[in-house]
């Protein structure tokens, strides 16, 4: 039988490391390691600017319920979807940027918002792919692709593939994810 010598400063060494890892493990699945993603920016007036590298916004149920009304903080931090008809731009027809209503990141130009039919802001794509991340969802009985901001993974709706050309895509979203700014003249 071999007898292993321990010492109190490499019991110690061993404990802390354990404890480090285990509290980075933690944070890491409570969301406080923030990543960074890639988005593009754009000026007031819809001009393409840069690619930037930014933080991942990501903050708690009650900081969300501090900044968005409820029915903003069901439908984009519980995935709710607003009844067809009721947003307030599902009827919009003025030029310009429409962003996140949770952290501001551009989304959609007014240049491919067309009128769809079904009662919600259709796009026919957004600004920047980068600005939008696409995932399967599954709920309710059907297989659907979720639209999500890059930058704070608010819902924002949800895509088909039966809008017009150019892209024959429908992003099709929900008013209370977004907010709208006039163009500004260039």
């Amino acid at each position: 039988m071999k007898i292993i010598k321990s010492t109190r400063r490499g019991f110690l060494t061993v404990v802390s490391a354990g404890f480090a890892a285990a509290c980075a493990l933690a944070a890491e699945k409570a969301g406080a390691v923030a990543k960074s993603v890639r988005i593009v920016d754009f000026d007031a007036t819809g001009k393409r600017k840069e690619v930037m590298e930014v933080q991942k916004i990501v903050k708690t149920d009650a900081e969300w319920r501090k900044q968005l009304d409820e029915n903003q903080f069901d439908v984009t931090r519980k995935a709710g979807t607003e009844p067809a008809f009721t947003g307030k731009y599902w009827k919009m027809h003025d030029d310009g940027i429409f962003s996140c209503i949770c952290c501001g990141t551009p989304l959609f130009d007014s240049k491919t918002k067309y009128d769809s039919g079904t009662g919600w802001p259709s796009f026919w794509q957004p600004l920047a792919k980068e600005n939008v991340t696409e995932k399967i969802d599954k709920s309710f009985g059907s297989v659907r692709t979720e639209v999500e901001c890059s930058r704070c993974d608010a819902h924002l709706g949800h895509v088909f593939d039966d809008g017009p050309r150019p892209t024959g895509l429908r992003y099709c979203m929900n008013s209370a994810s977004l907010n709208f700014a006039p163009r500004a003249k260039a």
